[in-house]
C-alpha cells in the first residue's frame, strides 16, 4: 500500500497534462454527484442576517486585490522586455524572450480567453449570493450545465482562482533550486485568494477547484509547445531575430515618417512666410 501513493506521484510528474485532466473530471464528477457539497462551503461565510459578511471586510477586499495587482505587474513587465527590445533591436533582450511571451500567451489563453471569455460568459451559473439558498433569487445550478441564468462574467468559473493559478506559470521558468520556495509562496496565495471569492460569495468551491484545473492545463500545454516538444514551436533565438527584424524595419518607418513630416512642416511653414 505504501508504494502506491509514491507510484502515483510519479505517473502525475511523469504525465502531467493527464494527471491534471483527470483531476479536472473527478472533481467534475464529485461535484456532479454531491452538488450540496457547495452549499455546505458556501454556508461556512453566510448567515441569515448578515449574508457574506467577509465581503465588507476591509482587509480581505485589499486581500482581493493582491492577485490582479501581482498579474498586472507581471503582465506589464514581460510587456517592457518585448517592447524594449523592439526599441532597441540591436541589443540583447533582458530575458530569453521565450519568457515572456510563455507568460503572456499562458494569462491571455488561461485566464482570459478560456476562463472569462468563454466560460464564464457562456455557461450561466449564478453566483452563491444570487441563488436561492443564500438569499438571492435565482435557481442553484451544478458545474457544467449550461443554464441563461446569468447573462456574462458568471460564477463558473472563478477568474481570480484562475488568477491565482497563472502565477504558478512562474515557477515553469525559475531556476530548479528557486522553485520549491516559489511555489511555498503561490500556492498558499493561490488558496487565501479563491477562499477569498468563495467567502465573498462571489463563488462555489466547486468553481474555484475547476478553474484550477482548466488554467494549469492551458499553462501545461503551452510550456509543452515552447518549452518540452523538440523542436520547440518558437526558440529564442527566432523570436531575438524576429523582434531584431521587426524592431530595424519599425525604425526605418519611424525614420521615414520623421523625414516626410519634417518636410511637411517646413513647407507650411514658407507657405505661412511667404503669405
Amino acid at each position: 500500500m505504501t508504494s502506491f501513493p509514491r507510484n502515483a506521484s510519479a505517473w502525475c510528474f511523469r504525465h502531467p497534462m493527464a494527471a491534471v485532466s483527470l483531476y479536472v473530471v473527478i472533481v467534475s464528477l464529485f461535484f456532479l454527484i454531491f452538488p450540496g457539497v457547495d452549499f455546505l462551503a458556501s454556508g461556512l461565510f453566510y448567515s441569515a442576517t448578515s449574508g457574506f459578511s467577509a465581503q465588507n471586510d476591509p482587509f480581505l477586499r485589499d486581500v482581493r486585490h493582491l492577485g490582479p495587482f501581482l498579474v498586472r505587474l507581471i503582465a506589464i513587465v514581460c510587456l517592457a522586455v518585448l517592447l524594449i527590445k523592439l526599441l532597441a533591436p540591436g541589443r540583447p533582450p533582458l530575458l530569453p524572450l521565450r519568457m515572456p511571451v510563455f507568460l503572456l500567451s499562458t494569462l491571455i489563453m488561461g485566464p482570459g480567453v478560456l476562463v472569462n471569455l468563454i466560460l464564464k460568459n457562456n455557461w450561466g451559473r449564478p453566483r452563491p449570493r444570487s441563488v436561492e439558498e443564500f438569499g438571492g433569487d435565482l435557481p442553484f445550478q451544478p458545474v457544467w450545465k449550461i443554464t441563461d441564468s446569468c447573462d456574462r462574467n458568471c460564477s463558473f468559473v472563478s477568474g481570480e482562482a484562475s488568477a491565482g493559478m497563472w502565477l504558478v506559470s512562474i515557477v515553469f521558468l525559475v531556476p530548479a533550486s528557486w522553485r520549491k520556495p516559489a511555489l511555498a509562496f503561490i500556492l498558499p496565495l493561490c488558496l487565501i485568494l479563491s477562499v477569498n471569492r468563495v467567502a465573498f460569495g462571489g463563488h462555489f468551491l466547486s468553481d474555484t477547484l475547476i478553474s484550477w484545473g482548466v488554467t494549469l492545463l492551458v499553462i501545461l500545454l503551452i510550456h509543452r509547445l515552447l518549452y518540452v516538444k523538440q523542436p520547440p514551436l518558437v526558440s529564442d533565438t527566432r523570436l531575438d531575430e524576429w523582434f531584431t527584424v521587426t524592431g530595424r524595419s519599425l525604425q526605418r518607418t519611424g525614420g521615414r515618417f520623421l523625414v516626410t513630416a519634417r518636410r511637411a512642416l517646413q513647407n507650411a511653414l514658407g507657405k505661412i512666410s511667404e503669405s
